[in-house]
């Protein structure tokens, strides 16, 4: 059984048909999460539900009907009422017609905003009928297969016949864009468009429109990649469509807009954050995708090496002071400051987090969302923090005086607190606060360290092989051959597995400039960035350069990365 089905509200319906008490509800769950068992084997070990009673409980609960899907084929025209992208999206299997109403299995069974979506996406009534997930898993990969179906064989849908979609501009007026919007090809071609971002791993989705053309792009592990361009008179209702998910004003065309949507995607919980802007040719869409289920805030899993790592812990744990984390956008500053903040959540600690937005629900912590246009902004966020008591405080990022003053003087009453900040290298952020025009002696006596750090891509596994640098590469780097000695140098040949990119997700590079003593007296003589890196190199920082070296001789990236990042 997925993990996406919930054990709780499992739980709940059990003790609703009495088939367990109250008392019992708080074990078995317990003992899932302990075991990290799904909450169908241990009702069954236990002797609560017989193993064919499992899903007639929850069928019986949902007031509908439970079927087996073992012996039974199901016929082709039933399978054609929902289309295979649509069947992979909301992992839904059709079983039956009756009149107008197809009844339908979900992988999750409890998973009722499908049932919506697909009512009306197909603009039919469905009926959810309850299945072993184990069977509905393997019948959607038999009938549907596996992997997404193509975007070209849905833009040849668009134009069915039976389906019009007006070709005008900009002039349509709103209950023509809003009817458009929420027509069913326009729907099945967005819910495809963010199927394949999740399976290609994609951390944003670009929709682009120009004078004559509307590009679809993706960004996978820091590339961007083009997809088949949709035509160009689908850019206002596909833009208009993803405006309507995330709660938008789609008749204003002329500002900026935020939003978010929340979605069930293959069977995962994804958050989207969305964000317009308007050009001469309609409004660019950047969909920013938060996969909850891909990333991992362990920070044992962020591959720093152990010196850096050591000490980072150290720090995270002082009971006072600044840390700061470094590096340009897209270079997984937060998901480092989330592993901070995951690494010391405990019961005795009050844990506070401001962020636009945030990104990620932590359990046990209490986070707040900025919003300038309210006036809640990360000044005003913080003021109210020191009112509450807390130990630790994130604060997403400090972008000028006021924010880091107020920063400076939690630290000096007793807080630890955690922010980042744009800059270049480590060395640089010192520069950046006495820019913004904090006085030195203040950063000097709350600053604890600075982590730089970079994402480069990694070579994938499934195609790499070894290849001899020449001189002009080794020159880059500032290497000798006898300074490289027996090492071997890695890159991807291409595969299918990589689509033929020679690369397969990112790893960090990391730089950790610790405050000592010397530092402090060269950041109260307003020492110049150079000077500072200098000096804590000869402290014995690893640079991210020389972090990148190491990546290299591990065989996890190429050369051409590090030389781009370093």
């Amino acid at each position: 059984m997925r993990a996406n089905m919930n054990a709780k509200q499992i739980i709940e319906l059990f003790v609703e048909q009495r088939v367990l008490q109250s008392s019992q509800a708080d074990d078995v769950l317990k003992e899932a999460a302990v075991n990290g068992t799904n909450i169908e084997r241990v009702l069954v070990d236990h002797g609560f539900v017989a193993q064919s009673g499992f899903y007639q409980v929850i069928a019986d609960a949902l007031g509908t009907d439970f079927i087996d899907l073992a012996d039974d084929e199901i016929e082709p025209d039933i399978l054609r009422l929902i289309p295979a992208g649509l069947a992979r999206l909301h992992q839904a299997l059709p079983v039956a017609l009756h009149g107008n109403t197809i009844s339908v299995v979900l992988l999750d069974p409890l998973d009722l905003r499908a049932v919506e979506d697909l009512r009306f996406a197909l603009g039919r009534d469905v009926r959810a009928v309850v299945a072993p997930t184990g069977q509905v898993e393997e019948r959607i990969k038999r009938y549907y297969g596996s992997d997404s179906s193509s975007l070209v064989d849905v833009l040849k849908q668009l134009d069915a016949p039976g389906e019009p979609l007006s070709p005008q501009g900009d002039d349509d007026s709103v209950l023509t864009v809003e009817a458009e919007a929420n027509a069913t090809p326009i729907i099945r071609f967005v819910d495809l468009i963010l199927l394949q971002a999740i399976q290609d791993r994609a951390s944003d989705i670009h929709l682009e429109p120009f004078e004559n053309e509307f590009k679809l792009r993706y960004r996978v592990d820091g590339a961007l990649y083009e997809m088949a361009p949709p035509p160009r008179h689908l850019a206002l209702p596909v833009i208009s469509r993803v405006k309507v998910m995330a709660n938008m004003n789609i008749a204003e065309r002329r500002l900026p807009q935020d939003g978010r949507i929340q979605k069930e995607i293959a069977g995962r919980t994804v958050d989207l954050r969305v964000s317009t802007l308007p050009t001469q040719f309609g409004e660019s869409v950047v969909l920013r995708v938060l996969d909850r289920t891909t990333v991992n805030l362990d920070l044992e899993a962020l591959g720093l090496p152990d010196c850096i790592r050591d000490h980072v812990v150290e720090i995270i744990h002082r009971p006072n002071g600044i840390f700061i984390v470094t590096g340009p956008t897209g270079s997984g500053k937060t998901t480092t400051l989330y592993s901070c903040l995951k690494k010391v959540n405990a019961i005795d600690s009050k844990l506070l987090t401001a962020e636009e937005p945030v990104e990620y629900d932590l359990e046990g912590i209490v986070q707040v969302p900025v919003n300038e246009a309210i006036g809640l902004t990360f000044a005003r966020t913080l003021r109210a923090f020191l009112r509450q008591d807390p130990d630790r405080i994130m604060v997403g990022e400090t972008r000028d005086l006021e924010t880091a003053q107020i920063s400076i003087q939690a630290a000096l009453t007793g807080h630890l607190v955690f922010t980042t900040l744009h800059t270049t290298d480590a060395a640089g952020a010192i520069t950046r606060l006495i820019d913004m025009g904090v006085e030195p002696f203040l950063i000097s006596s709350t600053l604890e360290a600075v982590l730089g750090q970079r994402l480069l891509r990694s070579i994938c596994p499934a195609c790499r092989a070894t290849y001899e640098p020449g001189e002009t590469l080794l020159a880059q780097l500032g290497l000798s051959r006898r300074d490289i000695g027996e090492r071997k140098f890695y890159f991807g040949k291409g595969c299918p597995a990589c689509n033929q990119t020679g690369y397969k997700g990112r790893k960090g590079i990391y730089e950790l400039l610790k405050i000592t003593d010397q530092l402090r007296e060269l950041i109260n003589d307003r020492a110049p960035t150079v000077t500072l890196k200098e000096k804590a190199i000869e402290l014995g920082m690893i640079t991210l350069r020389q972090d990148g070296l190491r990546s290299i001789f591990a065989g996890d990236t190429t050369v051409e990365e590090v030389l781009k990042y370093t």
